[in-house]
């Protein structure tokens, strides 16, 4: 999975001119699948993303958590995170996983980030065109990989 993450003052996702999902103070989280991803990677970029230290503290340095904060998420699926632009001038989408296994994940990742503390998680409708509304804040944004995190 691949998530940029973006510190925002305030996030929505809008369908037809209609607000679906939004959060003030926080992170507008967008989220790729690949194939063979797992809930338990999911369970690792949630852990990653509560605790990740990107908000100021009272002397001015990054040293608080969205945890910390009391910030909100909002999670907007995005599989053109794993497009390939290497050749030509249309990126191809093969890494993106299918819908069939990419939308649970995101669920998954929405339910972890719950479980783990942050309130309150919003999200985007899987599949849908949306217009994602991100006020950055810094701007600060981060991009995360679970191929390259931790176990």
């Amino acid at each position: 999975m691949r998530a940029i993450l973006q510190r925002v003052q305030r996030g929505a996702v809008h369908i037809d001119s209609r607000a679906v999902g939004e959060i003030e103070h926080g992170l507008v989280i967008l989220v790729g699948v690949t194939h063979g991803d797992t809930e338990a990677q999911a369970d690792r970029l949630a852990e990653k993303i509560a605790h990740l230290r990107i908000f100021e503290d009272p002397t001015g340095k990054m040293n608080l958590s969205l945890l910390d904060v009391g910030g909100g998420a909002l999670v907007v699926s995005q599989f053109t995170l794993y497009a390939n632009s290497r050749r030509g001038r249309r990126p191809d989408l093969i890494a993106a996983a299918p819908p069939e296994l990419a939308e649970p994940l995101i669920a998954h990742l929405v339910q972890a980030l719950r479980q783990k503390g942050v309130s309150p998680v919003a999200s985007g409708v899987f599949g849908a065109h949306m217009l994602v509304e991100i006020w950055n804040d810094g701007p600060v944004t981060i991009i995360l990989d679970t191929a390259e995190l931790s176990p």
